[in-house]
């Protein structure tokens, strides 16, 4: 974990760690590598005695050596007392590379800002006590046990009948627990067996009590120190709070919130909102209490859903907190407009066709198995019934077993099926050319919008600066493929306007849009539209409270005509190639105020994708067997099992392709659910294809499409 620069003002003097892990030390002090020794300064009183100034509350200690100092910034009580300024990353970081046997961690909020409510379900352990046990939590979970890659002598002695024993009692474990077998996967599933041979012959598994109440109070005070690290990087690439509502398999109405910054994506809370009226005001109030844990000055997006209380909601929290935009999920928007173009008639036809052919092969063994053995088969993907997505997936899908079909239904084997009017049905459909061209043109169509789907749905990269082009680039691509003939692309750039006119057209998009470098130095596609500048003058009017409009208006010349730092060649030559908010704290430097705008704005996610991810969580903690758990214990459990994953989120293979990386966007297959090794749709081939088309025909199928 990187816990280095701390943006408190008070820790000046403390420097940033070094490679090594410890802190910076001038020369003459080589043997001082502790980290604490960043935050201290030495010298000497009156009567010449050496002593260590905390370099956070300026509190002065005369003897005691680095280890009181260490107590000191840890918070920890007993024989010192403790720094009220201490950064949480430095404070995390020395408690998580140092053990304080027999001392309590104290627990005292950071100073102005205000400590999120759920530390009421993990109050403190009795103030005042001594403890004569090792530390416990995550920070001395991952300090202590045994170095697994290193077995001891005795490991290796042991017989094979021994390992086949204790692999048995874990394996029948899981079985008689139903525990899912991926669990293995889990980084602390190795360290948890490791700290278990760590304790030798005896050790006796902690109770039923010891699990639900005490060991998940002190884990959730542990994971607080690692969300508590995250208020430094909100503080200075601001965050987006994502809320969403759902219910549980009681029906109660349950509301997720979430914050989100470029590091990761923090759970918050859940409110249970069984007993509150979802209006707009009562909406609003839970919105500031949120707004009031994270810090208004550090929030920049608001995310929920579009029903008409949370815009109600979101319009009060805006008069309330002027520097806040709200704004509807942007995948859920998209969606919203792959299910209006799906209940098009024709589309709607087109569809039924597909399905029919589909449920054919899938309900008849014989025909299956006879496809299954061509060369290069992979299974048709079907149609989700909430996911509008899919639809448009399985027309390509289905599009790319063309040839396996028409073989099929052409071959002798086939005959028996010719019985069956299903049978002929399908047959007349696949060698139907005309069905074959509509799914390619409508694979082309909705090839833009399942593109930026992909974009706005993810967590890796902050993806607001890309939906303002992705709807421009949409719109564009559907105009080119009809060429231009209005009577054609009409239907469908109404439905995507209609959405974007209603849920989606924010200052906040036309800003991220014009400060996205990527967009901003391409003058071949970059839009001039007065809309853009519009929003963009508006945003600063109404949202900018930190400097003058007069120095952000100069700044915004000089980005726009590449003066000074922004015309280095290095600076254009990158610009499509690194995340933009990082392309702004290299090369923003001249134009600081609008650097620091640039960077909270395109820091920020445009959907609220996390929270819907959080509902899996719910369902898998909360099953029937748990279904008497209070929500204060779900919601403990579901904030320890969510933010565990910032611990080790950096370790996690991710995907081979940059979703937000606009240089390759067109390049990068979009249209697979998952990474896969091959079939996917050569987007090349498929123009070539649609080019060979006379002008006539493809005309026609569009008609057909839009008759």
């Amino acid at each position: 974990m990187e816990v280095g620069s701390g943006s408190n003002s008070q820790c000046s003097p403390g420097g940033p760690f070094n490679s090594e892990g410890s802190a910076s030390q001038p020369q003459g002090h080589r043997q001082k590598t502790d980290i604490a020794w960043g935050y201290v300064s030495e010298g000497r009183n009156a009567q010449g005695r050496k002593t260590m100034t905390c370099t956070y509350c300026f509190k002065v200690f005369h003897g005691g050596g680095i280890h009181r100092m260490k107590q000191h910034l840890a918070r920890v009580t007993g024989s010192v007392t403790s720094c009220p300024n201490v950064d949480p990353a430095v404070r995390l970081a020395i408690l998580t590379l140092h053990e304080f046997v027999g001392d309590e961690v104290q627990e005292v909020p950071p100073p102005r800002i205000r400590e999120i409510s759920m530390n009421e379900a993990g109050t403190s352990l009795g103030k005042g006590k001594r403890k004569t046990t090792a530390p416990t939590g995550i920070r001395a979970f991952f300090k202590g046990g045994r170095d697994s890659a290193q077995p001891t002598i005795k490991v290796c002695l042991q017989s094979k009948d021994k390992w086949q024993n204790t692999d048995m009692a874990i394996a029948l474990w899981f079985y008689d627990a139903c525990i899912p077998i991926n669990a293995v996967n889990s980084p602390f599933f190795q360290k948890a067996i490791d700290q278990i041979a760590s304790m030798g012959h005896g050790y006796k598994a902690p109770s039923y009590h010891s699990l639900r109440v005490t060991l998940l109070r002190v884990a959730k005070k542990d994971v607080q120190l690692v969300v508590d690290s995250f208020r430094n990087t909100w503080a200075e690439t601001g965050c987006t709070i994502m809320g969403d509502g759902w219910k549980d398999s009681r029906q109660r109405p349950l509301i997720n919130f979430l914050v989100y910054c470029p590091k990761g994506i923090s759970f918050i809370k859940s409110i249970d909102a069984s007993d509150i009226v979802t209006n707009a005001e009562n909406l609003c109030n839970l919105f500031v209490e949120i707004v009031e844990m994270v810090g208004s000055k550090n929030v920049v997006h608001l995310v929920t859903d579009n029903a008409s209380n949370y815009k109600a909601a979101g319009a009060l929290l805006n008069e309330r907190y002027p520097t806040i935009c709200w704004s509807p999920g942007a995948a859920h928007c998209i969606n919203l407009i792959l299910k209006d173009i799906g209940e098009m008639g024709t589309v709607k036809s087109l569809v039924a066709l597909a399905t029919t052919v589909t449920v054919f092969v899938y309900n008849h063994k014989y025909v299956l198995n006879w496809l299954r053995k061509t060369n290069g088969w992979r299974e048709i993907i079907r149609p989700g019934e909430t996911r509008f997505a899919t639809t448009f997936i399985a027309l390509k899908s289905l599009h790319d077993h063309k040839d396996s079909l028409q073989a099929l239904v052409t071959s002798g084997d086939y005959k028996k099926f010719l019985k069956m009017n299903k049978g002929k049905e399908v047959k007349q459909i696949v060698l139907d050319d005309r069905f074959w061209n509509n799914c390619l043109i409508t694979v082309r169509i909705m090839g833009p919008i399942i593109r930026l789907l992909r974009v706005c749905d993810t967590d890796e990269r902050p993806s607001l600066g890309y939906v303002y082009e992705g709807m421009f680039r949409a719109i564009t691509g559907i105009k080119k493929l009809f060429r231009s003939s209005e009577r054609l692309y009409k239907p469908y750039i109404d439905i995507i306007n209609d959405r974007w006119d209603r849920m989606l057209r924010k200052n906040l998009h036309a800003t991220a849009y014009f400060l996205n470098p990527a967009f901003q130095y391409d003058t071949a596609t970059f839009s001039t539209h007065p809309e853009i500048t519009n929003g963009l003058l508006d945003y600063i009017e109404s949202k900018v409270d930190w400097c003058s409009v007069e120095n952000l208006t100069r700044e915004i010349g000089m980005y726009r005509e590449r003066e000074r730092s922004f015309g280095r060649k290095l600076a254009i030559l990158t610009s499509k190639k690194d995340r933009p908010e990082n392309w702004w704290k290299l090369f923003g430097c001249d134009a600081p105020n609008l650097q620091k705008l640039a960077i909270r704005v395109l820091s920020q996610t445009a959907s609220s994708s996390g929270c819907e991810r959080n509902w899996s969580v719910f369902e898998r903690i909360h099953t029937k067997k748990r279904n008497r758990l209070e929500h204060q214990r779900l919601n403990d459990l579901v904030y320890v099992h969510y933010n565990l994953c910032l611990q080790y989120r950096h370790n996690q293979q991710k995907r081979s392709y940059d979703p937000v990386d606009y240089e390759s966007i067109d390049k990068t297959e979009f249209w697979v659910v998952e990474e896969e090794q091959e079939g996917e749709l050569d987007y090349e081939e498929l123009e070539e294809e649609l080019e060979e088309l006379p002008i006539h025909g493809q005309c026609s199928n569009s008609e057909q499409l839009e008759d």
